[in-house]
């Protein structure tokens, strides 16, 4: 039997999983959570083989969880059920320790497939992704910016073209406003931009926010 965690800010689609997974004997749902930091307390609870999350939620998105969850249960697979499409985000949060990306809109049997191949200790990489990884390989240098980013960087950048404030990235993110400070103005030099409305104007050119 695999234990899944689901974790989604949206209640209709933790139940339509929930529903679609339980039609399926070798799987069971064990918990859901709304945001980051309500998974974090479902893996303290709960002992979960594969943690279904999305990305965008708010509070605590499923970007600023990933290390969190990936430190406290490292055995566990995640696998990152977005809306963004994967040359946005799956290279990136494979990177940083994701077992799997799959776009919201692919075929429900591709996430009962995807769940199987991760608790077997594997990563499920969709053709398309596994197309990306290969073209990074060969194009390291004409990378997109973004792609030359830290994890903590990326996170940093996502929020600052969001609108958050130093301060509440800084609790956000449990660092100080100094350090946040440092990476802001890191990833400013890495991206060759200026002003937070340069960072908001490029996460929107290259899809990473709405």
């Amino acid at each position: 039997m695999i234990r899944v965690g689901i974790v989604d800010d949206h209640a209709i689609v933790r139940s339509g999983l929930k529903q679609f997974l339980s039609e399926h004997v070798d799987l069971r749902v064990v918990g859901e959570a709304a945001n980051g930091r309500e998974a974090i307390d479902l893996i303290r609870a709960q002992e979960v083989d594969v943690l279904i999350m999305d990305l965008a939620m708010p509070g605590q998105s499923g970007l600023d969880a990933l290390a969190m969850l990936k430190a406290k249960a490292p055995d566990m697979g995640i696998l990152i059920l977005s809306g963004y499409p994967e040359e946005h985000y799956a290279i990136n949060m494979i990177r940083q320790g994701a077992s799997g990306y799959l776009n919201k809109e692919c075929d429900p049997k591709e996430i009962v497939e995807a769940i199987r191949t991760i608790s077997l200790g594997r990563r499920y990489l969709t053709p398309a992704v596994a197309d990306l990884l290969a073209q990074q390989l060969n194009r390291k240098d004409d990378a997109p910016p973004h792609e030359q980013l830290s994890e903590r960087e990326f996170q940093v950048f996502l929020k600052l073209a969001r609108g958050e404030t130093a301060g509440e990235i800084a609790k956000s993110l449990s660092l100080s406003v100094k350090t946040v400070s440092t990476y802001r103005t890191r990833l400013m030099e890495k991206l060759g931009l200026s002003s937070n409305s340069d960072l908001t104007y490029y996460a929107l050119k290259n899809k990473l926010i709405d």
